[in-house]
């Protein structure tokens, strides 16, 4: 299998390519943020292209290790006739990036095009709030070799966009897949708005072209649609060549350049991509692969796991930010920066822990606690009586009072039921208020209830 893919994500500016209307086009009426520009009235002429997008376009390029386009670069209209395009063409500038590498994909080319509105065929209606909305497309060569490929390459360019703070991530992607199995045509997926939908688009054409060539059938080189609620791909249209466009530059906008001194500045300014800090996470703090990748998820997190690591053990850091932070914030459906947890709010609470003046058990419970709270995690522990960890010989006579208050749940463990054992250090737990070490209570649980089947 060999699979290339063409991604389209919206550029996170105020106002659209051409013109000054704004580009929130989900919450407002349908038709109202429009003029006569990204309308494509008669007479009326675009404004010259947001610089804000173009700056953007340039700095994604450079975070995907792009070259820069030292020419001239312009705008072309490429032709095509469909509802949602009220001028007949598309403007699209020539590439403004091109030969990058995104973990071992080879990235064709960048460029930025407007995006066109929103056509619904069972209604016969067009919302042209949407239209001329810059784009960021992504080419990417025909590098990608199964679906399980695709979609981590997906994941991963997602998370350089969202880095770049230039575009606004997998909520406005749509994805053209392009598909061939040895031995046949390829075929184009249009339109594929989700990394789930990527992946189930490839693994149902793949079936699909693999049955026609064993059966001796023809794999035609055509367009086709997917149809997320059935997860199959129907055909629309045979390939178009890029011919069929009738590509022409657009007279109405001037040539642009990127001077050398402008790409500096924005290579300079521009967040260390995603993929590049993993690598550095791994070699800097010695920490497994998984776990950087994890805490790389959002920059947020990212930047408060270096501040919290330059403070405390970075090992032991990037293990509770990788469990504990993470399923916090999972809980309360928040991402970190939503959260408001601080890196003085965890620092605090890891060196409570490395001193042992609270257990474990205790470090869960404040973590809870830290979501859109300004408290720090000492006064928070004193609120909730967790400050303190007993003695040995208070968990053991805490574990003998629960050996003798639950011979149920002992007999079970007797029984080979494992997991009365979690029953039994729960309710340890609870008599020392959160104060003793679960590992430990576990380990003389263990201890006492072996000396009772002696």
């Amino acid at each position: 299998m060999k699979c290339g893919l063409e991604i389209h994500v919206q550029m996170d500016t105020s106002s659209k390519l051409f013109c000054d209307c704004h580009t929130n086009y989900r919450e407002a009426v349908p038709n109202s943020n429009v003029c006569f520009v990204c309308l494509n009235q008669p007479g009326a002429k675009p404004y010259p292209p947001n610089h804000e997008a173009l700056d953007g376009a340039i700095k994604i390029a450079l975070m995907l290790g792009c070259k820069i386009t030292p020419e001239v670069t312009y705008f072309q209209r490429k032709h095509y006739d469909y509802p949602d395009l009220s001028s007949g063409y598309q403007r699209t500038s020539i590439p403004i990036g091109y030969e990058g590498d995104l973990n071992g994909v080879r990235i064709r080319e960048v460029h930025l095009e407007e995006d066109p509105g929103q056509y619904k065929p069972d209604l016969g209606l067009v919302d042209f709030n949407r239209s001329g909305i810059a784009l960021i497309e992504i080419v990417t060569e025909p590098d990608m070799t199964s679906p399980e490929s695709a979609r981590k390459f997906l994941r991963e360019l997602i998370r350089v966009l969202e880095y770049s703070g230039s575009a606004r991530g997998e909520g406005t992607m749509r994805a053209d897949v392009n598909i061939s199995l040895e031995g046949g045509k390829r075929a184009e997926i249009k339109n594929v708005n989700s990394i789930k939908g990527a992946y189930k688009s490839l693994k149902f054409e793949m079936v699909r072209q693999k049955n026609l060539l064993n059966r001796g059938i023809e794999v035609k080189q055509e367009t086709r649609a997917f149809l997320e609620s059935q997860m199959i791909t129907v055909p629309m249209r045979l390939k178009e060549e890029a011919e069929d466009y009738r590509y022409i530059p657009d007279p109405d906008l001037p040539p642009m350049l990127a001077e050398e001194e402008r790409v500096e500045h924005i290579r300079k300014h521009m967040p260390e991509p995603a993929h590049i800090k993993t690598d550095r996470f791994v070699e800097q703090y010695g920490i497994p692969e998984d776990h950087a990748r994890v805490l790389t998820s959002e920059i947020d997190l990212a930047d408060a796991f270096e501040q919290v690591a330059s403070e405390v053990d970075p090992k032991f850091v990037a293990l509770w930010m990788r469990d504990e932070v993470k399923r916090v914030v999972y809980y309360n459906k928040l991402n970190f920066k939503e959260s408001e947890i601080t890196p003085l709010q965890l620092v605090e609470l890891f060196k409570m822990l490395q001193n042992k003046s609270i257990t474990t058990k205790a470090g869960q419970r404040i973590m809870e606690k830290l979501p859109k709270n300004s408290e720090m995690p000492s006064k928070i522990a004193e609120k909730m009586g967790l400050v303190g960890v007993v003695e040995e010989d208070e968990v053991l006579k805490a574990v003998k009072q629960v050996i003798e208050e639950n011979p149920v749940a002992v007999s079970d463990y007797y029984n080979g039921n494992k997991k009365s054992l979690n029953f039994l250090v729960g309710q340890v737990m609870r008599l020392t208020r959160g104060k003793a070490d679960p590992a430990h209570a576990n380990k003389i649980i263990k201890e006492e209830l072996a000396k009772g089947a002696n």
